[in-house]
């Protein structure tokens, strides 16, 4: 299982937001490059989120996210905001090696699978949810549809996977929803990225031993608040330590 540290990026600074809330930001790194420069050693993705662009539904950090793909290299994923085929492409054409669409799902179900289809295995679908239910618009409005009914309806397209969120947990550090993030991935036989909640490295042992289809996890506040060394939860998750894949 992939350990895929995160930088959520709010005023070209690093921060995290607690259970996805903007008025409980806390700022961790007034330079997001230097991060990503520090991890691009030994992990092969990096995860970003313009959470501007999620509030404002369109992308906002654009020239920050070519700087962190010029300081990581090859494997940054980036979402937050994407809700058009030309934001797809305008990432794609920074060097964004995948990209995170999440309300579009919802909003605009044909944009995954045009997205998908033009760009195999580089398009990955964020499901974040509370009690199993969809949340949209960075997290602001709830829907009535599961997560598990959102995803099976996708599971035919070229995706790279399903990014699982489960907010209540998020940036919590209170450990991530094993139960439901396993269950998804069992259901839907789509790749899942769990996210949300990942505090120690028992929680990434966890859910390295739940489910095959669990591929990759996220890792944000723990890292940031150095609960753990990347190359720690690297090893935790059962991938030895040391230098960058080629």
């Amino acid at each position: 299982m992939q350990v895929i540290p995160a930088i959520d990026v709010l005023g070209a600074k690093a921060v995290r937001l607690r259970k996805g809330r903007y008025d409980e930001v806390t700022v961790y790194h007034d330079h997001p490059a230097e991060l990503a420069r520090e991890w691009a050693a030994d992990c092969e993705r990096l995860h970003v989120v313009d959470l501007e662009g999620a509030r404002a539904g369109s992308p906002v950090q654009r020239e920050l996210i070519r700087e962190l793909v010029r300081a990581f290299g090859a494997g940054v994923q980036v979402g937050g905001g994407v809700r058009s085929f030309s934001a797809v492409e305008d990432y794609v054409a920074l060097g964004v090696d995948r990209v995170v669409l999440g309300t579009a799902a919802l909003k605009d179900p044909s944009l995954v699978e045009r997205a998908a289809t033009a760009f195999p295995q580089r398009i990955i679908l964020a499901v974040d949810a509370r009690g199993g239910m969809v949340a949209t618009e960075g997290w602001l409005e709830q829907s009535e549809t599961r997560a598990v009914d959102l995803v099976r309806r996708f599971a035919e397209f070229p995706l790279a996977g399903v990014l699982y969120t489960d907010i209540d947990r998020d940036g919590t550090e209170v450990g991530p929803n094993v139960a439901e993030t396993a269950r998804l991935a069992r259901d839907t036989g789509v790749p899942v990225i769990a996210s949300g909640g990942v505090g120690t490295l028992a929680h990434l042992r966890e859910l390295c031993a739940a489910e095959a289809g669990i591929v990759a996890a996220i890792v944000g506040r723990a890292l940031h608040e150095a609960r753990f060394s990347i190359r720690e939860a690297i090893s935790a998750a059962g991938v030895p330590s040391g230098a960058r894949p080629e």
